[in-house]
Order: structure tokens, then sequence, then C-alpha cells
């Protein structure tokens, strides 16, 4: 059975990002699919969000076999294995199914045996929130672990095709950060994380939980498909995103100017840039990705951060802006000072056991 791992506390050192991953199915679906089901042309679609193409799950994939690919190919990048965490945290909307966990069935699949998995609720910004219970929990256990934290979304099985306002923007992808120690002045600094409930009815699925359980009629109604209140969502992004962006600047001591890139949620391409551009930042800043895979929900950070981490706009000392915000009212921010990791008194303890043993 897994567990948490006590044993005696290492360095202090603070905590980062080792190794991204990111994953979407390969089915596309293109604005021309799209736009004959919402009654829109394709030109339409992209020149009201930005977004080009969007990828759907396949019939047989959940939200866990998303997640599963993602925080495999984090780990890899990393240098690490599975059995390596000692943590997992999901955040989504669509799990797999209303319990368990859809994090356990992620720890299955991969073999993640040591570690101590759970799920967070936090719509879009689930992965900031997800990051921050891991931070946290690595930094009080002391023992230079690793968590990984993923963020995925099937969205599409919960979309009504004739809804122009979220069919064209809604989509399914997942996307994790492998954390763990890295070395003095990068990381994570403060994660501050914010909700506004009276606000939940802006966007949600109102069928399928306690409430209003799945029946004939809430099928009948259409209630199992996300319903959004379109201008309530874009006037909270404007708001909140300046107001993010500049509380986390503010914790870190920070102007815009020392931000080498800003990655943030992706609701939609045009509305983030006027978000971005708002809070005082050059274009070239942002790191854009939901003109290929459309708003991927909790997964839409992370993917950002590790297509950016692919693409090399990630050097050891930038200072990265990141900021998530979604249903409940939810939000968050922090910089990250992207570093590589760095070897603990667990590394040498577990090499020399394996050299004891012959492995």
């Amino acid at each position: 059975m897994s567990s948490g791992h006590g044993g005696t506390r290492g360095p202090a050192a603070p905590i980062g990002v080792l190794g991204t991953g990111g994953y979407v199915p390969d089915r596309v679906r293109t604005n021309e699919e799209v736009a004959a089901a919402a009654g829109v042309s394709p030109e339409w679609i992209l020149e009201r969000t930005g977004v080009r193409q969007r990828h759907v799950a396949g019939a047989a994939q959940a939200a866990s076999d998303l997640a599963a690919e993602a925080v495999r190919a984090a780990l890899a990048q990393a240098g690490l294995v599975a059995g390596d965490l000692d943590l997992l945290v999901l955040a989504t909307s669509t799990p797999d199914e209303l319990g368990p966990s859809t994090a356990c069935r992620v720890q299955a699949r991969i073999g993640a045996g040591n570690a101590v998995a759970l799920d967070v609720a936090a719509a879009c910004s689930g992965w900031v929130f997800g990051t921050r219970v891991a931070r946290d929990w690595l930094v009080a256990e002391g023992t230079g672990g690793r968590a990984a934290v993923v963020g995925v979304e099937v969205y599409s099985r919960f979309l009504d095709g004739r809804d122009r306002g979220t069919a064209v923007l809604f989509a399914d992808g997942a996307a994790a950060a492998v954390l763990g120690p890295v070395a003095a002045g990068h990381g994570f600094a403060r994660i501050t994380l914010g909700s506004d409930g009276t606000r939940a009815d802006d966007v949600l699925i109102r069928a399928g939980g306690s409430r209003l359980p799945a029946s004939r009629e809430t099928l009948r109604e259409g209630l199992h498909h996300i319903f959004m209140d379109g201008r309530a969502v874009r006037d909270f992004i404007l708001e909140i995103f300046p107001a993010a962006a500049a509380d986390a600047l503010r914790r870190s001591g920070m102007t815009p100017g020392d931000i080498a890139l800003v990655v943030a949620h992706q609701p939609n391409p045009l509305l983030l840039r006027r978000a971005c551009a708002e809070a005082g930042f050059a274009p070239d800043r942002l790191m854009v990705t939901g003109d290929r895979v459309g708003n991927i929900g909790a997964a839409s950070l992370p993917y950002a951060l590790d297509q950016a981490h692919r693409q090399g706009r990630l050097r050891s000392g930038d200072r990265v802006l990141l900021v998530g915000f979604g249903a409940g009212l939810t939000w968050g921010s922090t910089v990250l000072t992207w570093g590589t990791g760095v070897r603990t008194v667990r590394d040498e303890q577990h090499e020399q056991h394996a050299g004891a043993v012959g492995v």
C-alpha cells in the first residue's frame, strides 16, 4: 500500500520543475467540422477565437489514459521512472468516474506504487492548485522527494455541438510536470490562489452530481453539457488576469520587464492576447498554444509550459509568470524561476543501496 515517505530531513532546496510532458489524442477536429454542427462558418470561429483546430479523445480513451501518457512523458524528460514519485496530483473537471479519484487510475496505469495519489477540482485553474499542494507537500516532507502534477480534460464527452459558445473552444488533452528540488535561486515563488463561489454558475456542468443525478430528464434537457455564460467569463478573465499577474509580480518584487515568458490558461488565443496586453506584457512574451489545441482546461497551462520547454524557449534563470483561472470561479498565479534539478541526500542513499545489492 502506498504511503508518504518519512526519513531524515534533507537540505531545504527550493521546489521547481524537473520535467514536463504533454499529450493530445490523434484525432483532430477542424474548424470546418465544428462549424457545420454549430451553424457558423470556419472563418467565424477563427476570427472570434483564434482557434484553428482541436483534438478529440478516441472512444476507448478516458481522462486517465490521456493523463498517464503526459506523466510518462514528463518522467522521461526528468530522467525518472514512475517508482521515483512520492506524490501524484491530478486536476480535472472530467474524471473517469465520480469515484475513485482519477489520480488512482493513473497511479495504477503507470506503476507509481510509491506515490500518494489524489485529485483536485478547480476547473481550468486546477493545475496551479495542484502545484501548490505538491510544492507544499514536498517542502513539508523535506526528503528530496518528487511529485507529478497533471491536468487533463476530456471535454468532448460533455459538449453540445450546436452550442457555438462552447463547441468551438473546448477540446481534449493532458499535460504534466514533475516537481522536485532545484538549485538555490530557482523554483516556485509563493503560489497565490483565490476563489469566488458566488459566480459558480457562470460555467458548469449542471447534472451528473448529487444535486442533479443522471436521469432521463437530465439527459433529455441537455444538462450534462458544458454551460458557459460567455460574456461573464470574458469579463472575469479580463479582470482577473491583470490582477493575478500583478499580485505574483508584487510578491516576487518584479516588474513585467523581468518576465521572460508568460504561460497562462488558454481560454482562447484572442482573449488571452488581449488580457496579456492589458496586464502590460509585450506580445512576444506570451506562450500561445490554444490555436492548435483549443481550451483543454486544467491541461492548458501545463501544456503551454511543456511546449515552451520543448521549443527551447526556457533557459536556466528565466523567470516565468504562471497565471491560471477558471470555473468556480478560481484563479492562481506565481513566478517560476526555471532551473534544473539537484542531487539530494535521498538520491545518494538510493545509489548506495543499489550498489550494495548489485543493481
